[in-house]
């Protein structure tokens, strides 16, 4: 296929806010497409390449730049081949003359859409949701269980080439197995417990910890602990992986949390915890100073059923007849239900989970049947633009501006911009990671790919004619940095605005 015909649709997408056009646009797209088309177009309209970042950012697509051809030439396979021969090569300058050679055989239209997608700046609408929903159209097939494999697997990538090749037949290859770790459950964000439980109704309430999120899939004596992020970290947690052996049930998958607690019980920093996870450490003595303790919220699997589309209240009394499980209170009350987050601020955890009791599993989502209420107003932002420091902070990137994920129109909403809270250790970390991140700068602003998650206390959320959000976080200041998230995961724009008492659009 043309490249030409993938950017038609994209530009088409991005004109439209109708979601039933988008999602036929898409079909109509996806059901032209063979083989290895599949994963490459369905990749570019989710704003990104088969292999990932390929070593060239705004300078150089800037020294790239080429005259625009004046018919449309290049196949998709073309482009994905090129993509690939720039991410093996070494050097910048072989690299920008690799990338100019493609672009002299892209037309004007295909040149925005190639340099759009390379510096993370495309935004045609295409997202997450929407793609699930174009693939289960062209293939005839539900969209829920589309979304379900999707939710399995962690990408739609995968997914779409196989039900379109395979039809039906092919859902039949995402089911949960063991040792294949699953996408996390995420949760929203309530103002309060009160918004919590008027949203609910009864609440299944558990403390909040701050910890390291963790999967952990058992065997007989086999055990794999996954963290937040998918990885293997087994080596580092063995009180965990003694934990699970000693479980009853032979197999099991679990969610839960890890976190390291003072002599008295109370939870030491976040920080403190990681350092558990680090890459070069001694663990004997670490495993010493600091031990572990798993907290499980959670059960996935067990001895052999998928327990996903199972209620939450079903879920967590089976856990609980296997393990301790984290400390819990499901209540309608209101008052019972500030008594129980006063409960958990006093002994150091940071607030509250609030789960709807039945509300299945939903891999890799953030609905409404989970919110967490925080003791401080606090968000998962994205950093994407940070400006030079002066005095003490001269020759470190400084300033941040804070985004929002908007789930709506694509992309980020600014929430403003804070240095508060920054340590000098954060500024020289922040620094160095956010200039590996770099697509643009000024004279005094390095603007970045929205890659690194940073929580944001603040004091409230008010109108801002400053920002084309409408929105600012007032008092803003970093808490710390939250290397175990990606930008997905992060807070959305929707849930900032409805904190603030908007409706979408309203702000």
């Amino acid at each position: 296929m043309l490249l030409a015909n993938v950017v038609e649709t994209s530009q088409k997408i991005g004109e439209t806010s109708k979601r039933l056009a988008k999602i036929d646009l898409l079909a109509t797209l996806l059901r032209q497409l063979y083989g290895e088309e599949v994963d490459i177009v369905v990749s570019f309209l989710s704003a990104r390449t088969r292999q990932g970042r390929i070593g060239v950012g705004y300078a150089a697509i800037r020294d790239a730049a080429a005259e625009p051809a004046a018919h449309p030439t290049l196949e998709i396979l073309d482009v994905d081949r090129a993509f690939a021969e720039i991410a093996a090569t070494r050097g910048t300058g072989a690299r920008v003359e690799l990338l100019h050679r493609l672009l002299a055989r892209a037309t004007q239209p295909e040149q925005q859409f190639l340099t759009g997608l390379l510096s993370g700046e495309l935004r045609q609408g295409a997202l997450e949701g929407i793609m699930i929903e174009g693939v289960a159209k062209a293939a005839n097939l539900s969209a829920d269980r589309v979304r379900h494999a999707a939710m399995l697997t962690g990408d739609i990538v995968a997914v779409a080439r196989t039900v379109l090749e395979k039809g039906e037949a092919g859902l039949d290859e995402y089911r949960v197995r063991l040792f294949q770790p699953l996408q996390p459950m995420l949760a929203h964000t309530a103002g309060d417990v009160s918004e919590a439980i008027d949203d609910l109704g009864e609440a299944a309430l558990e403390y909040k910890l701050d910890g390291a999120r963790i999967q952990v899939h058992k065997s007989g004596d086999d055990v794999i602990v996954f963290s937040r992020a998918l990885n293997d970290v087994t080596a580092a947690v063995p009180e965990v992986v003694k934990a699970a052996r000693a479980m009853p049930a032979r197999d099991v998958i679990l969610d839960g949390e890890v976190i390291s607690l003072k002599p008295d019980g109370r939870p030491q920093p976040f920080q403190i915890t990681m350092r558990r996870f680090g890459r070069k450490l001694d663990l004997d003595a670490l495993r010493s100073e600091l031990p572990l303790t798993p907290f499980w919220f959670d059960l996935l699997y067990l001895d052999g059923g998928d327990l996903l589309d199972e209620p939450q209240s079903r879920r967590f009394s089976a856990l609980a007849q296997l393990a301790p499980v984290v400390p819990h209170l499901t209540t309608s009350d209101v008052s019972k239900a500030h008594e129980f987050l006063e409960s958990a601020l006093e002994k150091g955890h940071e607030g509250v989970m609030a789960k709807a009791p039945s509300a299945a599993y939903a891999v890799g989502a953030r609905g409404r049947t989970w919110l967490k209420v925080k003791h401080v107003n606090a968000l998962d932002l994205v950093i994407l633009a940070a400006e030079w420091g002066n005095g003490r902070r001269k020759g470190w990137l400084s300033n941040l501006h804070l985004g929002a994920r908007d789930t709506e129109k694509g992309g980020f909403q600014m929430l403003g911009k804070t240095f508060k809270g920054l340590t000098d250790e954060m500024l020289a970390w922040q620094t160095q990671e956010l200039l590996k991140l770099e697509i643009a700068r000024d004279s005094y602003t390095v603007y970045v790919e929205p890659k690194l998650v940073a929580e944001i206390a603040f004091n409230e959320i008010q109108i801002s004619p400053r920002y084309p959000s409408g929105l600012a976080l007032r008092f803003a200041r970093v808490k710390r940095y939250r290397p175990d998230k990606c930008a997905a995961e992060s807070d959305t724009f929707q849930a900032v605005q409805k904190i603030a008492g908007f409706t979408t659009g309203s702000a």
